[in-house]
C-alpha cells in the first residue's frame, strides 16, 4: 500500500459541518467564525489553497447568511471548485485592493468572532484596523470541542491510520538496533509509515538510553547500544487523519529496575484506558494513570499530561490533564500516554489512541504493551 487519498467526505458532509459550526458559534455568544487556511478550513470545507502566502484567504461563517470564502483573485479558479461543491459564496480580491475592507463588509462591525489559531497576526491586525469595534477569541478557546467528536467515517479513518502505525511497529521491531544511530531507526520508521499508507510523517521520536528521558528528544546521532531502553513515538497523517503511538523497546535483556519501570508505565496506561467512559471528565483519565505512577514512587518523573486529542491534526482538543473538566463523549479520540523519565538514565512511555464508545473505550492501537526485546 502506498500513497494516500483524500478523505471520503461529501459536499453534504462539509455543509453539515459548517452549519454545526455556526450553531456552536451562536451558542457561544459569537457573531461568527473566521477560519484561515489550515486544518479547520480543510475539515469544514475540504479546501486547501494551492499556496498559503501573505495574501488573505478567509472563510467567514455567520448566523443567518451563507458561508463566504474570501480569496485572492489568482486563487479563485481553484477556490471556485470547492465553493461550487459546498455552496460557498466566493468573494475575491485583487492585488492592490484592501482585502480587509472586502472582509469587513461581511462582518458585524461590533461583533465578537472566533478566529482560527493559525491565522497570521498581520491578518488579525488588518481586521482590527478595518473594524475597530470588533473583538476576537481563539477558536480553540471559544469552541475547543468543534472537531473533537468524530463521526463514523472519521473513526474509520483514525482506526485505519492506527492500524498502519501498528504495522510499522511490527516491522521496526525486526530490524537491528545495536550499533545504529537513532536517526537511522527514525528513517526506517518514516519509511514504514509511508509504506503502510501515510502520506505525511509528522514525527519519529527515537530516544535511546539517556535520550529517552527527554519526552520530545526526536532523533539524534547517538549510536544505540546493547542495554539501552529505546522510546519509539511516531505518527503522521493517512487519508487526512492522524496516527500517534509509542512503544518502548529494550536492546538485549533489561535489568530488573528497567522491567519494573516498564511494568509501572504499562499498568498506568491500562488504568488510564479503563477510566475512559462517557460522562467522565478528561482529568479523570489523567488522574487514573498518574495515581499508578505516583503510588509506585515515580510521580515526580511523570512530567507531561496523559493525553491529547487527534483527528485532522495529531494534537488537538480534548486534553487529558488535571483541571480539564470537559466530559467525554462517544466519538472523541485521544491518546493515553503516561511515561516515566529518569534523567540521565532512561525513559519509558506507552501510548495508544483510544476512541470513546457508548459504554467505555476502544483502542485504535493494538500492538503488545509488554516489553519488546530487540537486537
Amino acid at each position: 500500500m502506498t500513497g494516500s487519498t483524500p478523505a471520503p467526505f461529501t459536499a453534504a458532509d462539509h455543509r453539515a459541518r459548517m452549519e454545526r459550526a455556526v450553531r456552536s458559534a451562536a451558542d457561544a455568544g459569537l457573531a461568527g467564525l473566521l477560519v484561515a487556511p489550515g486544518p479547520d478550513m480543510v475539515w469544514l470545507t475540504g479546501y486547501t489553497p494551492t499556496a498559503v502566502t501573505e495574501r488573505l484567504t478567509l472563510l467567514v461563517l455567520a448566523p443567518g447568511r451563507d458561508p463566504v470564502l474570501v480569496v485572492p483573485t489568482l486563487e479563485a479558479p481553484d477556490a471556485e471548485r470547492a465553493a461550487g461543491a459546498t455552496a460557498l459564496t466566493l468573494r475575491d480580491w485583487t492585488d492592490g485592493k484592501d482585502p480587509y475592507a472586502v472582509t469587513a463588509g461581511l462582518l458585524d462591525d461590533r461583533g465578537r468572532f472566533g478566529i482560527s489559531d493559525n491565522t497570521w497576526a498581520m491578518h488579525l491586525l488588518g481586521l482590527q484596523r478595518a473594524l475597530p469595534g470588533t473583538s476576537y477569541a481563539s477558536l480553540t478557546d471559544a469552541l475547543p470541542m468543534l472537531r473533537a467528536v468524530k463521526d463514523a467515517a472519521e473513526l474509520e479513518l483514525l482506526a485505519a491510520a492506527g492500524a498502519a502505525a501498528d504495522l510499522a511497529f511490527e516491522e521496526i521491531r525486526k530490524v537491528p538496533f545495536a550499533g545504529r544511530r537513532e536517526s537511522d531507526i527514525g528513517q526506517d520508521l518514516a519509511g514504514l509509515l509511508r509504506r503502510f499508507g501515510h502520506s505525511q510523517v509528522d514525527f519519529t521520536i527515537v530516544g535511546s538510553g539517556p535520550n529517552g528521558a527527554n519526552p520530545h528528544h526526536e532523533v539524534g546521532d547517538r549510536v544505540i547500544r546493547r542495554g539501552d531502553m529505546v522510546v519509539l513515538d511516531f505518527g503522521g497523517l493517512m487519508d487526512g487523519y492522524g496516527s500517534d503511538t509509542t512503544r518502548t523497546v529494550h536492546v538485549g535483556e533489561p535489568t530488573e529496575e528497567e522491567r519494573r519501570v516498564h511494568d509501572v508505565v504499562r499498568a498506568a496506561q491500562e488504568a488510564g484506558f479503563q477510566a475512559v467512559r462517557p460522562g467522565a471528565a478528561c482529568q479523570e483519565v489523567d488522574r487514573a494513570a498518574r495515581a499508578v505512577i505516583t503510588d509506585a514512587g515515580y510521580g515526580e518523573y511523570f512530567i507531561h499530561r496523559t493525553g491529547h486529542g487527534i483527528g485532522v491534526t495529531t494534537h488537538e482538543p480534548p486534553y487529558m490533564i488535571e483541571g480539564e473538566e470537559q466530559p467525554l463523549v462517544p466519538g472523541m479520540c485521544f491518546s493515553v500516554e503516561p511515561g516515566v523519565y529518569l534523567p540521565g538514565r532512561f525513559g519509558v512511555r506507552i501510548e495508544d489512541i483510544v476512541a470513546v464508545t457508548g459504554d467505555g473505550a476502544r483502542r485504535l492501537n493494538n500492538t503488545t504493551r509488554e516489553m519488546v526485546i530487540v537486537d
